[in-house]
């Protein structure tokens, strides 16, 4: 992998992989939600809300997802000192950010008609808006520094730091008693949804995570191509 720490040689596989995630994200998102809202069986409890879920779960993975790579990336900026590193954190985490209030946005819109209430501090929902508030303290942290070097090492630790959050929000309905759900899908035992349900949620999962993909690579692009203005001002400006 160190090799694609290189922006040329990242740049070499990104730029002909972006339409091919672009065109998976849209496919497959569109067929998530054509089976998702239209083909499968509401909830025998839930009802039609239980369609929710299929922008719901989708997000909250994707919220956890991006930020454990953020911390990844982070990492690898810190120890291997790899150039891509911290800007694939600091090109995650507004994606990250968004795909996580979607997921609280929704999660709220859920629990409305099956809780009685918009929100409630249980382990679950305070954990997940911990999580919001690392990605909006990253994003801010980044440009808090004169310095830019400083501000990436700051934030990175804030990453790290943050990581620890992740196994609390995975495992918070278990250790504690809690409104939320347990988990349905992932399970030692297997997953606990129809497959009518389950096969679209899925499709959604993938679509997401494509399109974060996609996204990723159009704003590290955005990062590299800002990266060489600014040397090139530099340079005009030490001659």
């Amino acid at each position: 992998m160190h090799r694609f720490a290189n922006p040329n040689q990242f740049l070499r596989v990104a730029n002909p992989a972006l339409p091919w995630c672009a065109w998976l994200a849209g496919i497959s998102i569109a067929v998530g939600l054509y089976f998702g809202l239209f083909d499968s069986p509401p909830d025998y409890q839930q009802g039609e809300t239980v369609r929710i879920m299929y922008i719901h779960v989708p997000s909250a993975w994707m919220a956890m997802f991006v930020y454990g790579g953020m911390a990844i990336a982070s990492a690898t900026a810190l120890i291997w000192k790899h150039p891509l590193g911290f800007l694939a954190a600091k090109a995650s985490a507004p994606i990250g950010a968004c795909f996580t209030a979607i997921a609280l946005l929704t999660g709220m819109l859920w629990g409305k008609p099956m809780w009685g209430t918009w929100w409630v501090w249980d382990a679950r929902l305070t954990s997940f808006l911990i999580l919001f508030f690392l990605y909006i303290g990253y994003i801010a942290l980044v440009d808090a520094f004169d310095d830019p070097a400083q501000g990436q090492s700051r934030a990175s630790i804030l990453a790290l730091v943050g990581a620890i959050n992740l196994p609390v929000i995975k495992f918070s309905v278990d250790w504690w008693n809690t409104l939320h759900q347990p988990a349905s899908v992932i399970k030692m035992d297997g997953p606990a949804i129809h497959s009518s349900i389950l096969t679209p949620l899925l499709i959604m999962i993938f679509g997401f995570t494509v399109l974060y993909l996609a996204l990723l690579i159009v704003r590290i692009r955005g990062e590299l191509a800002a990266m060489r203005v600014r040397n090139m001002r530099l340079g005009q400006g030490e001659g």
